[in-house]
């Protein structure tokens, strides 16, 4: 094969990668606006309040890693496709709150897991990318995984979930550490998303079927 038409079909491929991570991005974000809207309906909020909660829970993560990692300014400011998929998950609680609030919570459950392992592989890859080393780059995956619902959680002036209940952040750490270690390894970095992935969402599902939580100090 010639070389141009190597470098041709790396290009093509690549591009079609950069294409479905940025619609799994975006579905992710989705998600995540959807839960935010129907925290922020729970707790008692008007419209603006609601539309303002969508964006914290989706976009938050990842703008607090952009910021801390010097991706400034964040990819999700830069890219007004990422407030129009995060609107459209308040506005869409908004319209139909009657029949998203009786969504089955194992299907939000199974979805908010999936975004979680999206958001912390992403984060963690982004975190390498800038060159930090692979131990900021887990915790940057734990940051963007739950600082949305961190910042949702605070805006309703409640404790952070993920402080106080359930295997969350460490999920999306441990998803981001089987990623990092196999590319330690010499591993191809795709398949250690992949892997890794897998590994953030086995263990949130796991954890919530078997109501698994860090030990609490009396």
């Amino acid at each position: 094969m010639e070389p141009s038409t190597t470098v041709g079909t790396r290009a093509r491929t690549n591009g079609r990668e950069a294409r479905l991570l940025l619609g799994l991005d975006f579905a992710g974000t989705y998600v995540f606006a959807v839960e935010g809207a129907i925290a922020a309906i729970a707790g008692g909020l008007d419209p603006l309040g609601v539309l303002v909660l969508s964006f914290a829970t989706a976009l938050g993560g990842g703008i607090i890693r952009d910021l801390l990692i010097g991706a400034t300014p964040p990819n999700s400011i830069r890219d007004e496709r990422y407030a129009l998929v995060a609107f459209a998950g308040g506005a869409t609680v908004l319209f139909l709150h009657r029949f998203v609030t009786h969504v089955p919570p194992l299907l939000l459950l199974t979805l908010d897991a999936a975004g979680l392992s999206l958001f912390a592989i992403a984060g963690a890859r982004k975190a390498l990318d800038f060159g930090l080393r692979p131990l900021m780059a887990v915790l940057m995956a734990a940051i963007t995984g739950s600082g949305g619902g961190t910042l949702r959680d605070l805006f309703l002036t409640h404790v952070p979930t993920v402080l106080r209940a359930d295997i969350y952040a460490v999920a999306a750490m441990t998803g981001a550490l089987v990623m990092v270690g196999g590319q330690r390894l010499g591993l191809p970095s795709r398949t250690m998303a992949l892997v890794g992935g897998v590994a953030c969402f086995a263990l949130r599902m796991v954890s919530v079927w078997l109501g698994w939580n860090l030990p609490h100090f009396p």
